[in-house]
């Protein structure tokens, strides 16, 4: 495996970021602290696209992502997030390997571009998958190996899968798909929830992907506001001026806001604090 370099670590406050997930163990590297480390990213900095809205650039610079995500408490999407982890993980000496994934989200026959930041990190032989952008988990990474499967929290449930190769040309290119549960509406619940090989990816690569993000039409982040918090019991969702919360067992509760409650909501949900000129910039976007 060729693990992929230079993800700026020795630029990160690494206190300062631990601090921020409230993680006080050794951080040593280790599967244990690994785990614990994946758990506090997701469940501490959440998920969002609140920069695209009051429309400024999204950096991935680590001086630009300490700023925003670290000391000033905000979050971020999967670039964002995997690109402050892997500079994390850089720092305490993990070996990782960087990758790019297709969200599918049970998407059929249409491919979709590359568009999201995952890592496979090496510990003592064994490979685990680390996704702490997706906004929907896992808490905890999942073993890289075909039909690994792992409940999390009060129920979460994720499965990964080797499908077999991209091209019969190729056949050491795998394709690998992360499955999760519960998805309402699917037969069994479970969904398809990205695939992914195994070729590294290095910061360029999530420079370029992160310009589709940010910037194109076509993109799910540039219409509307997106918020995700992840807890063991509860995945909260603000889509636009949609909030929902769903729990492992299905159920879900949505609700409507108004272009009003949005900032409230982002505060008390989410912990996201805009300062009174942003909050006052996308209430006002939202009630045109």
């Amino acid at each position: 495996m060729t693990f992929s370099p230079g993800w700026d670590g020795d630029a990160l406050d690494v206190d300062a970021y631990l601090r921020r997930l409230g993680f006080d163990g050794a951080p040593s590297p280790t599967l244990a602290t690994l785990r614990a480390l994946h758990r506090a990213h997701v469940t501490s900095i959440p998920f969002e696209n609140l920069e695209i809205m009051l429309r400024r650039a999204v950096p991935l610079d680590i001086p630009a992502l300490q700023d925003k995500m670290v000391y000033g408490r905000r979050g971020g999407y999967c670039f964002e997030h995997n690109r402050l982890f892997a500079a994390a993980l850089e720092r305490l000496g993990f070996r990782f390997t960087a990758l790019i994934g297709r969200v599918t989200m049970g998407a059929e026959n249409k491919i979709r571009p590359a568009t999201h930041a995952l890592l496979r990190v090496e510990i003592d032989g064994r490979a685990w998958l680390c996704d702490v952008g997706f906004g929907a988990g896992p808490l905890e990474p999942l073993e890289f190996t075909d039909g690994a499967a792992s409940t999390q929290g009060d129920g979460w449930r994720y499965r990964l899968e080797r499908l077999g190769p991209v091209d019969e040309r190729v056949p050491h290119v795998a394709l690998w798909t992360l499955f999760q549960a519960p998805a309402p509406g699917t037969a069994d619940g479970w969904v398809d929830r990205h695939n992914f090989t195994e070729n590294p990816a290095f910061p360029i690569d999530y420079e370029v992907a992160n310009h589709y993000v940010s910037t194109h039409p076509r993109s799910p982040f540039t219409s509307r506001p997106f918020a995700q918090r992840y807890t063991a019991g509860a995945h909260h969702v603000l889509d636009g001026l949609t909030l929902t919360t769903s729990r492992p067992d299905g159920s879900a509760d949505k609700r409507e806001l108004s272009p009003g409650e949005l900032t409230d909501a982002l505060a008390d949900v989410f912990g996201i604090v805009l300062h009174e000129a942003d909050a006052a910039r996308l209430t006002a976007s939202l009630s045109r």
